[in-house]
């Protein structure tokens, strides 16, 4: 599959966007984003519109550094299932996530990579959603005698684990929910199924606050994630 690689370990960027940002940012953030993309922006309430904006632009800022190009002049393409990559962009593959205040970018060079983050889901919701979709050995993860925080945090990071997989192979949510990625990470994902060909590595990101993020790199090397803070410049 195209982005699988095999051979040394390869590092993953990953970074960590707050979204809350002052009027004056979002403001100058506004200005590197294309005709769809504000397109989109206006059809949101001011909070999601604000967010939107700092994730998409501060993507662009990041995009671009590692291009040597104008953030303004980054241009997406569609990936299977609809998966955006920067256009023109050689050997740099891209994923982007966000949930409430938080968003998290992952670039990695020559390895198709996936990224995702969310809010921790509620107890009993997590408990229901992973005894419907997940795998018998994760739902008895999820459902061992913990604290109802603890039960909770496990389903979210396996959620992450998951959508991180399925962005990476660039395949559907439905086609991941026979493939396990329960275990301490790093986690080899040897057999992924329905979602594509080849084996992938999935490793928890450390995120702040009542968040969980999880990538995911194709390709059977080890994945070393560099965590970084994005600031405005």
């Amino acid at each position: 599959m195209s982005g699988a690689v095999s051979g040394a370990a390869s590092e993953v960027e990953c970074w960590l966007i707050d979204t809350g940002r002052p009027a004056a940012v979002v403001a100058d953030l506004w200005q590197l984003l294309d005709a769809d993309e504000r397109a989109r922006a206006d059809g949101m309430d001011p909070v999601l519109r604000d967010r939107f904006t700092v994730v998409r632009g501060a993507v662009r800022r990041l995009v671009g550094a590692r291009l040597g190009r104008p953030p303004a002049e980054v241009r997406w393409r569609r990936g299977p299932n609809g998966k955006p990559e920067a256009a023109d962009a050689g050997g740099l593959r891209v994923s982007w996530s966000a949930s409430g205040t938080l968003a998290v970018l992952a670039l990695a060079e020559q390895r198709a990579v996936g990224v995702d983050v969310e809010r921790l889901h509620e107890a009993r919701t997590a408990e229901r959603m992973a005894a419907r979709w997940f795998p018998f050995e994760e739902e008895r993860f999820v459902a061992e005698p913990v604290e109802p925080s603890e039960r909770a945090a496990r389903f979210t990071g396996l959620w992450c684990r998951r959508e991180a997989c399925v962005k990476a192979y660039g395949g559907r949510l439905t086609q991941s929910f026979g493939v396990s990625v329960v275990g301490t990470s790093p986690v080899l994902v040897a057999d992924p199924g329905g979602l594509g060909a080849g084996p992938a590595r999935v490793c928890d990101v450390p995120v702040p606050g009542p968040f969980r993020a999880a990538v995911a790199a194709l390709g059977d090397p080890p994945l070393h994630v560099n965590s970084c803070v994005w600031q405005q410049s």
